[in-house]
């Protein structure tokens, strides 16, 4: 299975939906909480080239927000990218 980490905050609703998923889906994931270490945000902006939360990884891949991790599940290739299927 491939390393999932997400940059989120605790407050943002697309966040608790992209968590949803991700545990509905049974992915250990690491959480990156940049309410409680903002000095983590620059370095998501780096990776993610974007601001807002949530930014999703899979391995190197980068997913984007929830309805970017949304829409790959809905095409059904979420479960592929997640060593899943």
């Amino acid at each position: 299975m491939s390393q999932v980490v997400m940059y989120s905050t605790a407050s943002c609703p697309y966040c608790v939906r992209a968590r949803q998923l991700l545990e509905k889906k049974g992915v250990d994931y690491t959480d990156i909480r940049i309410d409680q270490q903002p000095t983590l945000r620059p370095e998501m902006e780096r990776l993610s080239g974007r601001s807002s939360v949530p930014q999703i990884f899979i391995g190197e891949f980068h997913v984007g927000g929830f309805d970017d991790l949304a829409e790959l599940d809905v095409d059904g290739e979420l479960d592929e990218r997640l060593g899943l299927s």
